[in-house]
């Protein structure tokens, strides 16, 4: 098995997960941190992070990391991590494409004896079904022969500057008891928490998609409540805290679940459940239901805006936060999108404003035009969808950005209840 000395590491992708990998294995070992985005890898070389992961002191403290969108400067690699996206497409099923180039273009450059670790989040038996056969066809080497893998997966919390890499305790497995050791091992080097050795890589896949399954239907319990105690009259967030006075209550609040783990992991699971002949009946469900949440959002609004005698149709809405969650620039598969959209399917003018978000992304991705600041006395209705700092922070003052006559809901329940008009 490949010694310490001899590890030439490459970790392909550097997004949020795979740039604070590289950055601990570069204080260590020598590493390269592969990209086909060249203005990703352009930045990284400059000592810039648009993801906000990775300070640039940190980049300068991985002595041993180098940057390449180039596919020939990893060949003399022995040991690769894949860090690629697994979204969902349209319909709400995997969407393994990204997993499969990614796994060809290793493939293409594999050696005898290599070992490939994945770590992206994919249901139990996708790396040996889907990934392998990618690496064999394209290396013409055998799988357990020629080369090894393994899967330890990514456990990265975007904008969470507590729980960062080292200090989460990171799951591994390998192909063979001998690989599964090396992987292990070579985890220990940078994860001070410690490791959890998996018994096979199946179990290690299954640990993960069902961390965010949990999430997702712990999330979805209580925004069902939410939407129940609305008919009843009663605010969600009072009856929450009477609740958590038991001691072991669990503290989830209601709100939008977005990001690329939580509102995309839980279809993993289904798609592999459905495939072996079994329906997921409560796992849909609440995909279902926080899947709604934007609708059931502009409902409430809407509802509210004909009590308060307000016109729907032509009226200004302003949307503060696009990102997936607070204090941070990802908007992977935001649900603030859903209100956005939903308000504009009333006909209402929306504007949509987010300092921590690239107007260029938001362009990109959703086609939307971010406002560099909204103007005071402008709005009939504000929506605070994402709780940035600055936002929260504002408080009532957010009033003087309506007119005279506006509501202001809070779908993150952050403000006091007098503060708002509504809130989840």
């Amino acid at each position: 098995m490949i010694s310490k000395s001899d590890i030439k590491l490459c970790v392909l992708g550097l997004g949020y997960v795979g740039l604070p990998l590289a950055v601990e294995f570069g204080k260590h070992i020598k590493t390269i941190g592969y990209d086909i985005n060249s203005s990703r890898v352009d930045e990284l070389k400059l000592g810039n992070d648009s993801t906000l992961e990775v300070d640039p002191d940190e980049l300068q403290q991985a002595s041993s990391l180098t940057f390449s969108d180039q596919l020939s400067a990893v060949a003399d690699c022995n040991v690769y991590i894949v860090t690629v996206p697994t979204p969902v497409d349209a319909h709400k099923q995997p969407d393994l494409s990204p997993l499969k180039k990614s796994s060809a273009a290793i493939g293409s450059v594999l050696r005898r004896g290599d070992i490939v670790i994945y770590e992206s989040t994919v249901y139990p038996g996708a790396t040996e079904e889907v990934c392998v056969p990618e690496l064999e066809e394209a290396s013409g080497l055998t799988f357990n022969d020629g080369f090894y893998v393994g899967y330890s997966p990514e456990r990265i919390n975007p904008g969470d500057k507590v729980h960062r890499l080292p200090n989460i305790v990171k799951v591994t497995s390998g192909s063979t008891e001998e690989v599964g050791d090396f992987v292990d091992y070579l985890y220990r080097l940078i994860i001070t928490a410690g490791t959890h050795k998996a018994s096979s890589i199946k179990v290690a896949e299954a640990s993960k998609v069902i961390e965010n399954t949990q999430r997702d239907l712990n999330i979805a319990l209580v925004n069902e409540l939410a939407i129940i105690f609305g008919k009843v009259g009663i605010d969600t967030v009072e009856v929450l805290e009477a609740a958590g006075t038991k001691w072991n209550f669990l503290p989830f609040r209601p709100g939008l679940v977005g990001g690329h783990c939580i509102g995309v992991d839980p279809y993993y699971l289904t798609h592999k459940a459905q495939s072996l002949g079994y329906f997921p009946d409560v796992i849909l469900a609440g995909r279902r239901i926080n899947d709604g949440m934007g609708e059931y959002v502009v409902s409430s609004i809407v509802k509210k805006m004909i009590d308060n005698a307000q016109p729907i149709s032509g009226a200004r809405a302003l949307v503060l936060g696009l990102s997936f969650k607070e204090n941070c620039p990802d908007i992977r598969n935001t649900r603030a999108v859903d209100i956005v959209e939903e308000l504009k399917s009333y006909h209402m003018d929306v504007d949509v404003y987010d300092p921590w978000v690239s107007s260029v992304e938001a362009e990109n991705e959703y086609g939307l035009s971010l406002i560099e600041e909204p103007q005071a006395g402008s709005y009939d209705v504000i929506v605070l969808a994402v709780a940035h700092t600055e936002f929260v922070e504002k408080g009532e003052s957010l009033r003087l950005l309506g007119k005279q006559k506006h509501l202001l809901y809070d779908v993150k329940s952050v403000l006091p209840s007098d503060q708002v008009d509504g809130r989840l």
